[in-house]
């Protein structure tokens, strides 16, 4: 293996991959739509076999890089002045939350399941579905959260009240199915949990799409 013309396409690669992340803005590092991201794997593939294929060398790099770089440039300038074309090439937001409610349909179309939904919320310091209004999906996977209210500022700090004890959340029931975990974790019984389902007239988990508990606000639940 010739290890100094590795290293010259090495650098190559990497100064060409940094100059066309320089051209394409910020915009796309921060927000990675699907065609970002094949794009970024395809970069990647043409850059790792150029390095090592004896038959390529700097310009082979260069021109794939640069080749795609055109493409995503070009998909950029077709999305910035035709409106239309944007829903197909970067997709749309999903409303997945609205006023308080989860919203099943919109969340199957996002390929969207509520473990995600969870973690997603939690990121943005959001640890009961109960706090939310509206939370948007975004196209680059990430979600706007707007929450109730109530749960918005100004906070206790502001207003010189006392702290009070804060509480965690449990997810007892995803997708009609009790989740034991959270149930043990909560000190709490499948049976304790079905007897309060029956107090909201509900017999059967499988009805209920999700269902959260915490010492505070009780049981909730949102059926299918």
């Amino acid at each position: 293996m010739d290890f100094f013309a590795l290293t010259i396409d090495s650098l190559v690669g990497f100064f060409a991959l940094f100059v066309l992340t320089k051209i394409l803005g910020k915009s796309q590092i921060t927000q990675i739509t699907a065609f970002d991201f094949i794009a970024a794997l395809v970069l990647g593939e043409l850059v790792g076999n150029a390095l090592f294929d004896d038959k390529a060398g700097v310009l082979a790099i260069i021109y794939a890089v640069f080749l795609w770089g055109f493409l995503i440039y070009g998909t950029e300038f077709i999305t910035q002045k035709i409106a239309s074309s944007r829903e197909l090439l970067e997709g749309k937001p999903s409303i997945v939350i609205r006023n308080g409610k989860l919203q099943r349909d919109a969340m199957k179309k996002a390929k969207l399941d509520l473990n995600q939904l969870q973690h997603l919320l939690r990121s943005k310091d959001t640890f009961s579905i109960q706090e939310v209004e509206f939370a948007v999906f975004e196209t680059d996977g990430t979600i706007s959260v707007l929450k109730k209210s109530l749960k918005q500022g100004p906070t206790r700090e502001d207003l010189n009240a006392k702290p009070e004890r804060v509480v965690l959340p449990y997810s007892v029931i995803i997708d009609g199915e009790i989740v034991l975990d959270n149930l043990q974790e909560a000190q709490l019984t499948e049976d304790w949990l079905r007897n309060e389902l029956k107090k909201q007239e509900v017999n059967d988990p499988t009805q209920i799409f999700y269902a959260e508990w915490d010492e505070v606000g009780g049981l909730y639940v949102q059926p299918y």
